[in-house]
């Protein structure tokens, strides 16, 4: 029996087509199951404390930036579990504590009153914040993936200050702390212009309506960039930038306070794949 003669031809097409077809489906699969960045961010932060209240009925209000001191490292951790070839898991933490205590060489009097040389002021925060988003690829292509997520936040923000200026005032005159789970929304930008290189994009967004933050009520945003060199297959280096802001108030009875922070810097880690 004699084929006819487009046969063959029809037959390369098709295989070719097939071919083409299939070559993302075995990028997608020669993806990394699992991704682990391992880093450390260094600090810049921005505080603002604000407040509102009455004292013999006059309205009394109080706007003060206050400054955490020098620049530092400290850690942070994010991971990916791939589920499928458009679905993933994506986990991030990050933590920052600070202390500084500002201490007066000098002894001071006004108004009868002596603060002594050797009087302080010692102020702590701590802020710590984790998310896991599930996270779909809306487009998927092999040099390029934009995801949109869903999830849950963690934030814990505690703030203490302690005085000692001698008979003037010496205790506690701060003391808040408040953390709680929100549902956070985001989305991802992710170009891989070549086998070795990842450009990733993030924001995320939750507002503490959302969720269980007793009565401080406000936003939580995000947004980071880091650029990937994977050495091999199981192992990368990474840097970029990333970008925190917390900016809450807690309302009462006897008035208002509130807290606006910002942390920013670069950052720079290794990536382990499996």
């Amino acid at each position: 029996m004699r084929l006819p003669p487009c046969l063959p031809t029809c037959a390369a097409c098709a295989l070719a087509l097939a071919s083409l077809h299939a070559a993302p489906a075995r990028a997608a699969e020669d993806d990394p199951r699992f991704t682990l960045r391992l880093g450390a961010m260094n600090i810049d932060s921005s505080n603002t404390l604000r407040g509102r209240t009455d004292i013999d009925g006059q309205p009394l209000t109080l706007s003060r930036d206050f400054d955490l001191g020098s620049k530092e490292w400290e850690p942070r951790v994010d991971g990916i579990f791939r589920l499928s070839d458009r679905q993933r898991l994506i986990f991030d933490y990050f933590k920052y504590d600070k202390n500084r205590r500002e201490v007066l060489d000098d002894g001071v009097s006004f108004g009868g009153v002596s603060v002594p040389a050797g009087s302080f002021v010692k102020g702590e925060l701590k802020y710590q914040v984790a998310s896991l988003v599930y996270d779909y690829s809306v487009v998927d292509t092999d040099q390029f993936d934009l995801g949109l997520q869903l999830g849950g936040e963690y934030a814990k923000v505690s703030t203490k200050a302690f005085a000692d200026v001698g008979d003037l005032y010496r205790g506690r005159f701060l003391d808040e702390s408040t953390d709680g789970i929100a549902p956070v929304v985001g989305m991802r930008l992710t170009f891989t212009p070549s086998e070795h290189w990842l450009i990733n994009l993030q924001g995320q967004y939750l507002n503490t309506r959302w969720g269980s933050f007793d009565d401080y009520k406000g936003d939580l945003s995000r947004a980071n960039a880091i650029v990937q060199y994977n050495i091999n297959e199981n192992f990368g280096i990474f840097a970029g930038y990333d970008w925190f802001k917390l900016d809450a108030d807690k309302r009462g009875s006897d008035g208002m306070i509130g807290l606006k922070q910002e942390f920013k810097g670069p950052l720079a880690g290794v990536s382990l794949s499996f």
